[in-house]
């Protein structure tokens, strides 16, 4: 009980020292200091009365939707003594593993600019600045080449260190329990089985009413819907993001997704820091300008860094030439701390469907990257990090689809080799545009990615019977090469809630 009061105690002082460096920080002060201009704030009362005015003025909810982002993001406390590193990653051999594998990603990225004789970071000459401004709307259309470039590195690359990974600890001792895992991924993390997992995604069960199910059981499919969506409207109305986030676990109706991801998200009220203008006539073929701009001011963002206080990677280091080693002279590059990956724009492609508005679209992937995408091209012991989803993925085929796995196996098509891209971009890019919107649905209903893994072992289940006839690696990419076609939420609710266990 004294262990929770003193947990609960470092959790508020923690997020009261986050929120006080904030805009709404500063926005609640002004309204606390011209609200005493008013007659019904009483001195003999103070405090009860501006607490009632926030209340009455919705800037109560405001800071109530700001803690709940902060404990959504937040890692779970630590311990006061704990050193900065542990909050990042408590497990020392993840540590060095993420350690080398940045240093090999950095190795890279300088060679290959050495080999093209081109700095890594220099000020742009301000002809330069004023030809970006005025090409700003079309830079889908006037690309710079880039055919000698080539993608610092790519998820097969970052499969390998993961694969290579182990537990020191376990390398020489009594561990026979563990190697009765089959999989390509040998380190002891603790993942849900599937009735850990039913009681997770309980709302998906098959008796509730789900968007992205054409025929739902207890309720006439558009009876539900309407229904749904008139509770979707409420929810908007009350702008509580607590709970838009549990509502948008059954789905969320087409019209009210993007206000709710921006609730959810609490970016709804946050101001439009980012200054991007674009004529938004022919919006549907604009998507590449759109990527362009978004991507650009990602890179040089610097408010990214502070989700390196709980991401297991670190932001790489470059010195002023002349002062190597001296910290004062160390800058990050990108300023953002993010060396992207061979399909990283796929993180960003979705959101152009539903947010019309370049500045709004940047604020929601930006959001979106520091909650989620950053897990999965980091290597960690989160149980959202892509190594616990590889072996979530791993333990849910061996164990539910055992004859599947041990056949793909054997004929050397490792299932991890052909679902670890799926993963590794959320889905995007595999699946139809509105099904993979049902999927981010969820991931941000849960506040969690394992739904990845879950999906990943049911697609294989889908596919079993098929899978079973091949017998080489080449065939099992072939018959899992089109995802498109495929509906997410019945697979899901099949793999999950009609699976035997």
């Amino acid at each position: 009980m004294l262990q929770e009061e003193s947990d609960l105690a470092l959790i508020i002082a923690q997020i009261v020292q986050k929120l006080k460096g904030s805009t709404l920080y500063a926005q609640l002060e002004r309204q606390a200091w011209a609200s005493l201009q008013r007659p019904e704030i009483k001195l003999e009362s103070l405090k009860e009365d501006i607490k009632e005015f926030f209340k009455i003025s919705g800037w109560e909810k405001k800071l109530q939707n700001a803690v709940y982002s902060e404990l959504n993001v937040f890692p779970l406390p630590s311990h006061p003594a704990a050193p900065p590193e542990h909050l990042k990653e408590p497990l020392v051999y993840m540590r060095k593993a993420q350690g080398s594998w940045e240093k090999r990603i950095l190795k890279s990225l300088n060679s290959m600019c050495t080999e093209l004789s081109i700095p890594l970071a220099r000020k742009r000459p301000v002809g330069e600045q004023k030809e970006l401004l005025n090409k700003w709307n079309e830079m889908g259309t006037d690309e710079p080449d880039l055919s000698l470039f080539r993608p610092v590195y790519a998820p097969k690359d970052f499969l390998e260190v993961l694969i290579n990974l182990r537990n020191p600890n376990y390398e020489n001792g009594d561990s026979h329990s563990f190697r009765t895992h089959l999989g390509l991924i040998q380190v002891p993390l603790k993942v849900k089985d599937i009735p850990e997992l039913k009681e997770f995604f309980v709302e998906l069960g098959l008796t509730a009413g789900q968007l992205g199910i054409d025929d739902s059981t207890q309720v006439p499919p558009e009876l539900f819907e309407n229904e749904h969506v008139r509770i979707g409207q409420k929810v908007l109305s009350e702008q509580d993001s607590a709970a838009a986030q549990q509502y948008i676990r059954q789905g969320s109706p087409t019209a009210l997704r993007a206000e709710l991801w921006a609730l959810i998200l609490n970016t709804s009220s946050q101001p439009e820091d980012v200054k991007l203008t674009a004529s938004n006539d022919d919006y549907y073929f604009v998507f590449e300008d759109y990527l362009y701009q978004v991507l650009l001011c990602f890179s040089r963002d610097t408010s990214v860094l502070g989700h390196f206080a709980y991401n297991s990677a670190s932001p790489p280091k470059s010195y002023i030439r002349g002062k190597l080693g001296l910290e004062e002279y160390a800058v990050f590059y990108p300023p953002n701390g993010v060396i992207p990956f061979h399909g990283f724009s796929m993180y960003v492609a979705p959101l152009c469907f539903l947010y019309h508005e370049p500045s709004k679209l940047y604020q929601i992937f930006r959001e979106m990257y520091v909650r989620f995408f950053f897990r999965l091209h980091s290597i960690s012991s989160h149980p959202s990090g892509i190594v616990s989803l590889c072996l979530l993925f791993e333990t849910l085929l061996q164990t539910y689809l055992p004859q599947l796995f041990y056949h793909l196996r054997e004929i050397g098509a490792q299932p991890l080799r052909i679902s670890f891209k799926w993963m590794v971009r959320a889905f995007s890019g595999y699946l139809a545009t509105d099904q993979l919107l049902l999927l981010w649905d969820r991931i941000l209903g849960y506040n969690s990615l394992e739904i990845l893994a879950v999906l990943a072992a049911a697609v294989f289940a889908f596919r079993a019977v098929n899978l079973m006839e091949v017998t080489s690696l080449a065939a099992a990419e072939a018959v899992l090469a089109d995802l498109s076609t495929l509906k997410v939420m019945p697979l899901l609710q099949i793999f999950l809630f009609a699976t035997v266990t």
